[in-house]
């Protein structure tokens, strides 16, 4: 039997909508992406949403929305993978890494007031396997360090203090004490990648809401600008009679979402319930079936805080070396069974390496990465295949 690690949950309804698009005559940036613009809005509790190529553009163009580069600070935890801390060296920003929490993936709360400086401009906290961070406690932390800010430019100066730009790639949905993550960031970035819970195949969006005197509005435009080469009129805008004329006031990057992968998102969002439906029956599959084992230390999704979407189902595997933890990788594979692991920390990565950072550093981060397996985990796995998984993995545990 092969249980594939995350293939896309796509239905004829995902297929027929991208049939219209594709007959529509208009494929690029359109109608259907601002419609799933404002569906996203409405699912959220969100501001402003604009629909963009991927998160890793979400948040790169969150960090020069604020004028963020050379001389500034941003902090993002140690423990995840590369596109929360490369947006930063891409902006010419200091990349400062946190440990994560003993124990648990996300960026230790203890160790980020340390951390923060005069120039620190923006902090980007990652939320892992579809589970969010403690937004409350972030949110005090920044207010806490108010009088060390020293904004520049516009947008810093009415925010007033270290903007909060939320990596949430994993968890379109999940909750913070009821409340979904745009309602807590200045910023919220999420992925529609393929493996996601909801997909567009590729692409992203960024939520925001108005900041001081500067409106949603305002900062929607201008991320459509820098999404689109700097140009004032989009395509579309282009092809009304008489109006080719436009004017490029910057030199902006190209990051758009197309109609075509707006049309497969405004039918995931549409069967999103029945899609978190079956996430949270695989994973009680998977805790009822591995949860007697001793070996095995099992995530939670749910507490009285957090309403976590399964997007991961990590594992940890007591008291394994990293050899033992992929050797056990290896027999799952034989077994045609694809596990995975999230993530490696970006110290241990060259890239980051040859900036200097250095793992024995992070020591939680190591700890939570040596002995971690995300298990294959997705809509279109069956029963059969989950138990087939669980019982592989109590043998060779």
């Amino acid at each position: 039997m092969i249980v594939d690690f995350s293939p896309p949950d796509i239905s004829e309804e995902e297929i027929s909508a991208v049939a219209e698009v594709l007959r529509s005559g208009w494929i690029t940036t359109g109608p259907v992406t601002k419609r799933f613009e404002h569906e996203i809005e409405a699912y959220l509790g969100a501001e402003r949403c604009a629909c963009l190529a991927s998160a890793t553009a979400a948040l790169e163009l969150s960090l020069r929305m604020l004028d963020i580069g050379p001389g500034d600070e941003v902090i993002t935890c140690a423990y995840t993978f590369t596109a929360s801390a490369s947006v930063i060296a891409h902006v010419g920003a200091k990349i400062v890494m946190v440990d994560c929490e003993k124990d648990a993936p996300f960026i230790d709360m203890d160790k980020l007031g340390d951390a923060i400086t005069e120039r620190t401009k923006a902090i980007i906290p990652v939320d892992i396997a579809g589970i969010p961070v403690d937004y409350k406690r972030l949110n005090a932390i920044v207010e806490a360090k108010k009088p060390m800010f020293k904004p520049s430019g516009r947008m810093q100066r009415e925010l007033g203090r270290i903007a909060i730009i939320a990596d949430c790639a994993h968890d379109f949905g999940s909750k913070f004490d009821g409340i979904c993550i745009p309602q807590y960031a200045d910023f919220s970035c999420f992925s529609f990648h393929a493996v996601k819970s909801l997909t567009t195949a590729e692409g992203g969006a960024v939520c925001f809401r108005s900041i001081g005197s500067i409106t949603s509005e305002e900062i929607y435009k201008h991320f459509m600008l820098l999404s689109l080469h700097g140009e004032t009129k989009d395509a579309l805008t282009k092809t009304k009679a008489g109006s080719w004329e436009y004017d490029v006031p910057l030199p902006g990057y190209k990051a758009n979402m197309t109609d075509i992968m707006a049309a497969i998102g405004s039918v995931q969002l549409k069967r999103f319930p029945g899609i978190i439906a079956r996430r949270f029956e695989i994973a009680k599959m998977y805790e009822d079936g591995l949860k007697d084992n001793p070996r095995i230390l099992l995530p939670e999704y749910e507490n009285e805080h957090i309403w976590a979407i399964p997007y991961v189902y990590f594992i940890r595997i007591k008291d394994a070396s990293v050899e033992e933890r992929n050797e056990i990788i290896t027999k799952l594979a034989v077994e045609g069974i694809r596990a995975n692991v999230h993530f490696k920390p970006l110290p241990m990565m060259t890239g980051y390496a040859k900036m200097g950072f250095d793992i024995g550093d992070y020591p939680n981060a190591y700890d939570f990465y040596h002995n971690e397996i995300s298990l294959p985990f997705n809509t279109v796995i069956t029963d059969e295949q989950v138990r087939f998984v669980i019982d592989t993995l109590n043998r060779i545990c």
